[in-house]
C-alpha cells in the first residue's frame, strides 16, 4: 500500500513515520511518500527520518517530493496535515485577534476562522486533484480547523474523508486511568465537535463509572482536565470538558494571559525556525534536535491556560503522549482492513448522532469502525448549554466555508462576528481588516 503524507515537511511528520515503522500498525505499507511545497523543510525532515531508519530493521521505501501529482498518483491512504501560510500566518491569526480584544488561538475563535478562510480554497483544489489521481484513496484529515476542513473536503470526496484529532482520545485515556480502569475496557460517551467536546459517561459493563470519578476530588486533581477546570466546575456540570473549552469557560483569564505573554504561534515560529535552519553532518544529530524541539513544544502547549501554575504545567507535560494523531490515523486504516470492529472518536458526518444538528454537520463522537466503514453512534440527550455552543460554532464555521469559496467579504466578517469568542461585529471587522492587511493569501481570495 502507498501512504502519502501531505505536508510531509511539517514538524510532526517523523512521529507519523515512527508509528508506521515501529510496528504499531497491522497494515503494511510498501511506500511512504512525503510531499511538501518547501524543498528545504522536506530535506530537513528527511534527515530526521534517515536517522530513525538507521536503527530500524523494517525498511519501507520512502520518497520525498515537491510534485503533488507524483505524490498522489496511485495513493491508497492520504494523510493531510498542511498549514496554508505556514506559522507566520498563524502568528497573524493570533496576534491580530489578541490586539483586537479577542481570544488568539489557531483553531478556537477568530484564529480558527482566519485559518479556515485561507485554507478551504487550497483544500478544495487539493480534493479535486485527489479525485483525479487517487480516486479510491482513503483521505484522513488532520489539517486545522479539523471539523470545518473535513466538511469542506466531503463536498468533493464524500465518505472517503475522515477527520481525526487526538485530544478526545487523550482525555478519555486520562479519565479512565484516573478512575482505575484500562481505556480499552471502557466505553466512552463523548460528544461534540472538534475542539469543543465533553465526556458525559464512562461505561464498564452496564455501569457508568464517570459519576464516581467526578465525585472524587482527589482523583479529579490527578489528571490534566481536572486541574485545568477545577473539581467544583466539573462537579457542577457532571461532565468532563475537552481542554479547548478553557477558552470558552475562562475567556477573560485566557485573554489576559495571552496579552501578557508570548502567543504560542510566535514561540513556535522561533523554535521551528531554529530547528529548520540548523544542520549538522553528525550521525543522529537531526533526530536528536527534532526530539529536543518536540519536548520544548510540549512544554509550551496551552501555556496561557496554565499561567501562574508552573507545577501543574510540569505534570501535564510529563503525562502527555506525543504523536497520538499518527497512531489514531493508522488505527483507522487498520480497523477498516480488519475482520473485527473498533471504537474510535472521529470527526464524521452527524447522521443522527446529535439530533439537534443536520445530518451533514461534522461531529466528533464515538464511532464503530470496520470494513463497512465508519458509523457514528447515537449520543442521546445533550445539555441545552452544550447544544447552544455547538450550534453557534458550527454555524459560524459553515458560513466561513461558504465565504472562503465565494470570496465574500461580508460573509467572512459574519462568520467572525457570529463566533462566541469574538465579542462584537465591530471587533470582527477590525480582525478581518487586520488579516487582510497581513496575509496576501487572503487578499487573493477576498478581492
Amino acid at each position: 500500500m502507498k501512504l502519502v503524507l501531505l505536508g510531509g515537511g511539517g514538524f510532526r511528520t517523523p512521529a507519523m513515520f515512527r508509528a508506521v515503522e515501529s510496528g504499531e500498525t497491522s497494515v503494511r505499507y510498501d511506500e511512504i511518500v512525503l510531499y511538501d511545497t518547501d524543498e528545504s523543510r522536506l530535506q530537513r525532515i528527511g534527515a530526521v527520518i534517515a536517522d530513525m531508519r538507521s536503527t530500524m530493521t523494517t525498511m519501507t521505501t520512502v520518497t520525498l517530493t515537491t510534485r503533488l501529482d507524483e505524490a498522489l498518483e496511485g495513493a491508497d491512504v492520504i494523510y493531510c496535515a498542511i498549514r496554508v501560510g505556514g506559522v507566520p500566518a498563524r502568528v497573524i491569526d493570533e496576534t491580530v485577534a489578541i490586539e483586537s480584544g479577542a481570544i488568539g488561538q489557531e483553531t478556537a475563535g477568530a484564529g480558527g476562522i482566519g485559518y479556515a478562510l485561507r485554507t478551504v480554497p487550497v483544500m478544495t483544489r487539493l480534493a479535486l486533484e485527489v479525485q483525479r489521481l487517487a480516486p479510491n484513496a482513503l483521505f484522513i484529515n488532520f489539517t486545522n480547523p479539523v471539523g470545518l476542513v473535513t466538511e469542506a473536503l466531503r463536498r468533493i470526496l464524500g465518505d472517503r474523508v475522515i477527520g481525526i484529532c487526538d485530544t478526545p482520545a487523550e482525555l478519555c485515556r486520562r479519565s479512565a486511568e484516573a478512575a482505575g480502569y484500562r481505556p480499552q475496557d471502557v466505553w466512552f460517551d463523548y460528544f461534540g465537535i472538534n475542539h469543543m467536546g465533553w465526556l458525559k459517561g464512562m461505561r464498564v459493563g452496564n455501569r457508568d463509572v464517570l459519576p464516581d470519578l467526578i465525585a472524587d476530588t482527589q482523583r479529579l486533581m490527578s489528571f490534566e482536565e481536572g486541574r485545568l477546570f477545577g473539581p467544583e466546575w466539573i462537579q457542577a456540570n457532571g461532565m468532563i470538558p475537552n481542554e479547548y473549552l478553557f477558552y470558552y469557560y475562562n475567556q477573560r483569564e485566557a485573554l489576559d494571559a495571552m496579552r501578557s505573554g508570548t502567543p504560542r504561534s510566535q514561540y513556535l515560529e522561533q523554535t521551528q525556525r531554529a530547528f529548520y535552519e540548523h544542520t549538522s553532518d553528525e550521525p543522529g544529530a537531526a533526530l536528536a534536535e527534532w526530539e529536543h524541539t518536540l519536548a520544548e513544544r510540549e512544554a509550551n502547549y496551552m501555556a496561557e491556560a496554565w499561567d501562574g501554575r508552573d507545577d501543574d504545567q510540569e505534570k501535564i507535560v510529563a503525562a502527555r503522549q506525543t504523536g497520538g494523531y499518527g497512531r489514531l490515523a493508522l488505527g483507522v486504516v487498520d480497523a477498516m482492513h480488519s475482520d473485527g470492529q473498533q471504537v474510535m472518536i472521529l470527526d464524521v458526518p452527524n447522521r443522527s448522532a446529535l439530533p439537534f444538528l443536520d445530518q451533514d454537520a461534522i461531529v466528533e463522537v464515538s464511532c464503530v469502525v470496520g470494513r463497512g466503514g465508519v458509523t457514528p453512534t447515537a449520543i442521546g440527550s445533550v445539555p441545552l448549554e452544550a447544544q447552544g455552543l455547538i450550534q453557534q460554532v458550527r454555524g459560524a464555521e459553515r458560513i466561513a466555508i461558504d465565504a472562503a469559496l465565494s470570496g465574500s467579504r461580508s460573509q467572512a466578517v459574519r462568520a467572525l462576528a457570529l463566533h462566541p469568542l469574538v465579542p462584537s461585529v465591530s471587533v470582527a471587522q477590525t480582525i478581518f481588516d487586520g488579516y487582510m492587511h497581513g496575509q496576501p493569501d487572503l487578499r487573493e481570495i477576498f478581492r
